[in-house]
């Protein structure tokens, strides 16, 4: 899970560092493309004006030089032709303007939105890791205090087994049959009975009467 969240963070480190450099690239791209346009657009002006004032000055002129065939028309047909040009060429850059700047906003929500998604994974996962490193503490202070039970346990076992070893010799006869320990028992029951008897004084009063 830390790992994941390294990797994570590593992700979201380069795809911010590709996120400016396109979006560096992009603002200069906008900005060169409407330097060009206002460029473009002052240049068809000042031809306009001067192809306008071409006209207006062949206009003026009242007799046709008689090396030409038919009338002077001006420069109509060229101006038409150069204007043109210069008009497509704004048109390019206008659209080249245009389509940067919606790039421009896709990338930046794709990037917003990569890095809102990985921003939550990372927050789910440290919160995993936190969980599970609580969780380990909890288990190995449980196993500590097993283990410290299990020691006393077993001390006391030993304990118990060692005191065992000294009474076994008392309550078990080696080399007596079963009968002999019946017989044994039997012979110390009754003495211990004739023994309460006497302390009772019942044997007194048993040998007055005899």
């Amino acid at each position: 899970m830390t790992a994941e969240i390294a990797e994570s963070d590593a992700a979201v480190a380069k795809a911010t560092a590709l996120r400016e450099k396109e979006h560096s690239t992009n603002e200069e791209t906008i900005s060169d493309a409407q330097e060009a346009q206002t460029a473009v657009a002052q240049a068809v002006s000042v031809l306009k004006e001067f192809y306008e004032k071409a006209g207006e000055a062949t206009a003026l002129v009242q007799q046709e030089p008689e090396i030409f065939d038919a009338p002077y028309q001006g420069m109509g047909a060229e101006s038409g032709g150069v204007v043109g040009m210069l008009e497509v060429i704004q048109s390019d850059f206008a659209r080249l303007e245009t389509e940067t700047k919606a790039s421009e906003a896709e990338g930046a929500r794709q990037h917003d939105q990569f890095t809102s998604e990985s921003a939550v994974n990372r927050a789910t996962n440290s919160k995993d890791v936190e969980h599970k490193e609580t969780k380990r503490t909890n288990n190995e202070g449980a196993l500590t205090s097993k283990k410290a039970d299990l020691e006393g346990t077993q001390k006391e076992l030993d304990a118990a087994l060692a005191y065992y070893d000294k009474l076994k010799p008392s309550c078990v006869d080696a080399g007596v049959s079963y009968d002999d320990r019946v017989t044994r028992r039997k012979d110390e029951i009754e003495s211990l009975q004739e023994a309460l008897r006497i302390l009772n004084g019942e044997d007194i009063a048993f040998m007055q009467k005899m």
